[in-house]
């Protein structure tokens, strides 16, 4: 009988079928002659304490891939495979699909990235477990913690700790009105925690992802440039993506996350740097593959793929 893997996403008819790294992992599982499916974390439920997941099947239509409309009540450790693929941010909903694929886990159910490390790491706290890599930084909700670290680094970047994609990501260069309504906006008036990291000039040369599988820096890293007048090399922010060698450091730097990530349950994970510096550690959704792939013709999800 074929077997199966399970894809959780966002919405399937919103992801972009030449930019998403979900969408290659799924030509991937084609390759590999696996019976794709596909659903959202609202489909996950729980009867007569199993998991299952209402999902699609997903077919290549020719050269696209479609979900049928039909739906499948599917036992989650029916799957050979279980990519936990929803995009931030990590919400009630989030978390509440992770209690139950937690469940499942226990049932022997094969999830990638485990629920556990995906419940105990943000993705922008996460970074501080290497705290002599990382720029200088302050998290919290405290205005006027944050106005004397401004003081003291004269520029910074402030975002909050479930954004993605470079949304609400603003550089700070005085401290006027705007920018202290800003912070207050951005804090929930000293309610909400958010991260202060000074600003490093080097992000004009590049925001680099580099991709950790299965604890190891893949051989190619994508450097994200600003577009001019701008500071966020995102690609979703407009950021242009260029293909280039992983370098010593920043090896040296995937090998030492990779060991940290794998003891944790962490198969597939996205770190970005900027110049010799630390800034995110994506496990949730990360992305850039098919960006790698399109200019290098090296695949990293058929790294991933390898020892699945």
């Amino acid at each position: 009988m074929t077997e199966k893997v399970l894809f959780i996403t966002d919405p399937f008819d919103d992801l972009n079928t030449k930019k998403d790294t979900s969408i290659l992992m799924m030509e991937e599982s084609f390759k590999n002659s696996y019976k794709v499916f596909q659903c959202e974390t609202s489909d996950l439920f729980i009867e007569n304490a199993k998991v299952y997941a209402s999902s699609k099947n997903i077919v290549q239509n020719k050269s696209k891939f479609v979900a049928e409309n039909d739906k499948f009540d599917l036992n989650i450790t029916d799957f050979k495979i279980c990519f936990m693929r929803k995009d931030p941010p990590v919400d009630e909903n989030y978390i509440n699909a992770l209690h139950l694929l937690g469940l499942a886990e226990s049932h022997g159910a094969n999830i990638y990235n485990k629920p556990n490390a995906l419940k105990n790491f943000n993705e922008k706290v996460f970074a501080v477990h290497f705290f002599k890599y990382i720029p200088k930084t302050i998290i919290t909700s405290n205005i006027q913690k944050i106005e004397k670290f401004f003081q003291k680094q004269k520029s910074m970047v402030i975002k909050p700790l479930d954004g993605m994609g470079g949304n609400s990501i603003y550089k700070i260069d005085e401290l006027n009105n705007k920018n202290i309504n800003l912070i207050k906006l951005m804090t929930k008036s000293g309610l909400t925690k958010i991260i202060c990291q000074e600003f490093i000039k080097d992000v004009y040369s590049g925001d680099v992802r580099i991709l950790i599988i299965n604890g190891e820096p893949f051989r190619k890293t994508l450097a994200r440039i600003p577009q001019k007048g701008n500071f966020k090399g995102n690609l979703a922010a407009g950021g242009r993506g260029i293909a280039k060698d992983i370098t010593d450091f920043q090896e040296k730097l995937g090998k030492e996350i990779g060991t940290f990530l794998m003891t944790n349950g962490i198969s597939f994970a996205g770190i970005d740097v900027i110049g010799e510096y630390l800034t995110e550690i994506n496990i949730t959704s990360p992305t850039c593959a098919r960006e790698i792939y399109d200019q290098t013709n090296l695949n990293p999800i058929s790294e991933l793929f390898k020892d699945l």
